[in-house]
């Protein structure tokens, strides 16, 4: 409990300081959005690690070089956990932006960051809605900005696979980006094993080797969502 008391002042204190930050990106915005996005992604970052420190979370990074330095790219993950954002953002190399259930806009202090640092808010009820956000991400790649997508569509309850949606993949295909695979372990462990406590674990993060899609057939690309979670399956060691 003292973890999630102390984590919960740190947010009150962040957000609060984080007020005239923000209003100063959106300043900068107007002149430099690339200034904006890389101030945003190293403000974010430093509070991410702090959680990630007061949380008692021991990460483990395996497969780092298998991110390309000069393109934007397409992430997929599993998705157990709150953490899993929390543990793999700092390690964006490049501005991210992280898809989200529309819900999260709904939040004030986090939803304005999260706009700060390019994520966009998916209506998962609405196909049209849905097209215009892949759109989106599409062209966010296209001016070099990667995407992190969980195409489970939630965080798994129990811990096992589930269905990959195949709606996100197309986030790939039309931007011709590569896809990395990426497998999350031992977030569940921290805090929705037993809420509401929050424990020190030790997390694994294993990204795997690029999967390109620019070659791909019509029939390649078909089989994309399946082929994927396998690989995801693989790195996160889940059933």
């Amino acid at each position: 409990m003292i973890r999630f008391i102390l984590l919960l002042i740190f947010l009150i204190i962040y957000f609060l300081i984080s007020l005239p930050i923000q209003l100063a990106e959106l300043i900068i915005e107007k002149f430099n959005m690339n200034v904006r996005n890389k101030s945003s992604l190293a403000f974010v970052n430093f509070g991410l690690k702090c959680v990630l420190w007061i949380s008692g979370v021991k990460l483990e990074v395996n497969g780092y070089d298998n991110i390309p330095k000069d393109r934007a790219v397409l992430f997929i993950g599993n998705h157990t956990s709150y953490y899993d954002i929390i543990v793999t953002y700092p390690l964006m190399q490049r501005p991210t932006g992280y898809i989200a259930k529309k819900e999260m806009k709904k939040i004030p202090f986090l939803s304005w960051w999260m706009y700060f640092v390019n994520c966009i808010f998916i209506n998962r009820d609405n196909p049209r809605d849905g097209l215009k956000s892949v759109l989106k991400a599409v062209e966010m790649i296209e001016n070099g900005i990667s995407i992190f997508l969980f195409p489970e569509g939630t965080r798994s309850k129990d811990c096992r696979l589930a269905e990959f949606k195949d709606g996100g993949f197309k986030i790939a295909t039309k931007s011709k980006c590569p896809i990395i695979p990426v497998g999350i372990q031992g977030t569940y462990d921290i805090f929705e094993k037993h809420i509401p406590f929050i424990k020190s674990s030790k997390v694994i993060i294993n990204f795997g080797e690029p999967i390109f899609t620019e070659t791909m057939s019509r029939a390649e690309t078909k089989c994309l969502p399946e082929m994927v979670k396998e690989k995801v399956k693989e790195l996160s060691n889940q059933e």
